[in-house]
């Protein structure tokens, strides 16, 4: 893998052995939660409360808190990263992201083709904090990319700065049509047979879909590009709901993850229409239990990690990779 400075270094870090460094999300949890108890797979608890189209970038920032207390570690991309609505920064996830504590993942590269959006993403950047809300140095690598997302994400893969053995997780929130299925396909081969594969959240736009594929009969090789195979003609007399589960099934069969599972995101607070669904997908048994905990707890007071069994001081990691 690659150590925090970028540089290759040996698949072991300095403090971690390499057990614990191959195991990532299998370190050892705590048992006095409920949550963390997971029967075997696909039977994950699904939540019983909607959340709602503000609350997206809250249900990311709360998975992701989880994901981190787990790993210790991690890089997080963000292929769309720019606020989608810049007088609301509750709802920008790569915000909340950045800010949550503990500030544990070490690298984050956030990309955006609009130069305003990417600006906006240069001045979140510059605006971190040197410190953690202890008030210890972080280290981290911000890195901010004005470009197509469907063609730096290559120059990223094969720059090999992501290590095979870090926890990765991507956000993929385009409006519709944007992240090209090659795209997809890139992120999920990257990572070496026997590795854990880079995470996924994929958006997907239920409510408005059939009324965007039929808006796009003149520009067809953007509906190509999106869905990734010669049949997409086919998109224009699919029903939304065969779309969705045709999409499913080759995040599984086409992608090789194990799980790949839709988290509907709701019109309003008392739920009305679907507006989209976020589409998790793993090759992680324990991961979608700890989406749905997410799912459920969004917009709930954020639990301590000392709630979670997770003493907060705990091994965190320092500048060159060890954990203190």
């Amino acid at each position: 893998m690659h150590d925090e400075s970028g540089n290759a270094s040996t698949d072991e870090q300095p403090g971690i052995s390499r057990e614990d460094g191959e195991r990532q999300f299998r370190l050892p949890l705590p048992a006095r939660e409920s949550f963390l108890s997971f029967p075997p797979q696909p039977k994950f608890k699904r939540p019983q409360h909607p959340l709602w189209t503000e609350n997206k970038a809250k249900l990311i920032e709360r998975y992701l808190y989880y994901f981190v207390l787990i790993t210790r570690h991690g890089t997080y991309i963000d292929g769309f990263a720019g606020p989608q609505q810049p007088d609301m920064p509750e709802m920008w996830a790569a915000k909340l992201v950045l800010e949550s504590e503990p500030k544990w993942f070490r690298h984050y590269y956030l990309f955006d083709i609009d130069k305003g959006q990417a600006a906006a993403l240069e001045r979140l950047r510059n605006a971190q904090a040197p410190v953690d809300s202890k008030g210890k140095k972080l280290f981290r690598d911000i890195q901010v990319t004005c470009a197509d997302f469907n063609v730096a994400v290559h120059d990223l893969l094969r720059s090999g700065s992501i290590g095979q053995k870090e926890a990765t997780f991507c956000l993929v929130d385009q409006r519709t049509f944007e992240c090209h299925w090659a795209t997809l396909k890139a992120l999920a081969g990257y990572k070496h047979s026997g590795q854990r594969k880079i995470e996924l959240f994929y958006f997907f736009p239920q409510y408005w879909i059939k009324r965007a594929v039929s808006a796009l009969k003149r520009n067809t090789q953007q509906l190509a590009d999106w869905w990734g195979r010669d049949d997409w003609s086919k998109l224009a007399d699919m029903q939304t709901h065969s779309i969705m589960e045709t999409i499913i099934s080759r995040f599984r069969d086409e992608l090789g993850y194990e799980t790949a599972t839709p988290w509907p995101i709701y019109e309003r607070q008392d739920g009305g229409r679907i507006m989209y669904q976020m589409i998790h997908a793993t090759d992680h048994p324990e991961a979608p239990h700890l989406m749905s905990r997410a799912y459920d707890k969004a917009i709930q007071p954020k639990e301590t990690p000392e709630q979670l069994g997770f003493p907060y001081e705990m091994a965190s990691p320092g500048a060159d990779g060890a954990v203190t």
